[in-house]
């Protein structure tokens, strides 16, 4: 490659609440997504993938990064860095086509939300050949309080699923637990500070505890994209998952209620 990661021209596919934020804090100078209107100096997908050194993808699932990457122009020496929580297995076996074209493929998985990848607070998790990996560090560390190399291709998008199952689970339970508190006529306010100084404390009280009490449902992160994560960690498993399960039907209860493109937070809606 030309450049070090640091100065070559990077760019975003997909400019939804991810993708802008990692616009803002790689300084990446150019941006495409399918509503015209969030596009930065690029006028089509292959645009951005044929003339960027490095391009981070921001998709809702794998399935859209494949037919993004179908047409495409993809140069010998390109790195990809896939944020999106996909399958497993597809992205493990995208990251070996590319390979054949001599693409770079990282499935650089982010734990944390848009909200806190601008505070650097979010945790990059990624697959693929740890000499890539190394060579992306520097770009890490503009966005992530830290970076951990976890496997080959498809491991960063098991690790996330893994990750958001604990999440996911310790987001439900605070809904459930606050609508029980409510039932028994408890003020919000004053259990959630009693809950964030107890055994039960999990850094989700920080983030979304308020939003819950408050009904402030203002996206960080959309419920219906917790939804597809937690349909991919149930089709991934050979194991019953049955805690899974059930936060399964409470957030497609939610969205069912019309609060499918609203903060995860709304979860507490489906009690």
């Amino acid at each position: 490659m030309k450049h070090s990661q640091s100065t070559a021209p990077i760019a975003i596919i997909g400019m939804g609440l991810m993708g802008g934020a990692l616009m803002r804090m790689t300084g990446a100078a150019r941006g495409w997504d399918i509503d015209t209107s969030r596009c930065v100096n690029a006028a089509s997908a292959n645009d951005v993938l044929s003339t960027c050194e490095v391009v981070f993808l921001c998709l809702p699932n794998s399935g859209i990064v494949r037919e993004v990457l179908r047409a495409a122009d993809l140069k010998p020496g390109l790195i990809l860095i896939d944020t999106t929580t996909g399958d497993p297995a597809e992205m493990a076996e995208l990251g070996v086509q590319l390979a054949t074209q001599g693409v770079h493929y990282l499935d650089a998985t982010i734990s944390g939300s848009s909200a806190q990848l601008l505070k650097r607070d979010v945790l990059v998790m990624a697959g693929g050949e740890r000499a890539v990996f190394e060579q992306c560090r520097e770009l890490f560390a503009k966005f992530a309080r830290e970076a951990v190399h976890v496997g080959p291709c498809g491991s960063g998008a098991k690790m996330k699923l893994v990750t958001n199952l604990v999440l996911g689970l310790n987001r439900a339970a605070l809904a459930e637990g606050l609508a029980f508190a409510w039932d028994l006529d408890l003020n919000p306010v004053e259990t959630l500070d009693v809950l964030r100084r107890s055994m039960a404390y999990s850094r989700i009280m920080d983030t979304k505890g308020e939003k819950m009490i408050t009904q402030d449902f203002t996206p960080q992160a959309r419920l219906s994209q917790h939804l597809k994560d937690v349909r991919l960690m149930l089709a991934a498993s050979s194991i019953p998952l049955p805690l899974s399960e059930t936060h399964r039907q409470l957030l497609e209860k939610a969205v069912t209620l019309g609060f499918g493109d609203a903060d995860n937070s709304a979860v507490i809606k489906a009690f």
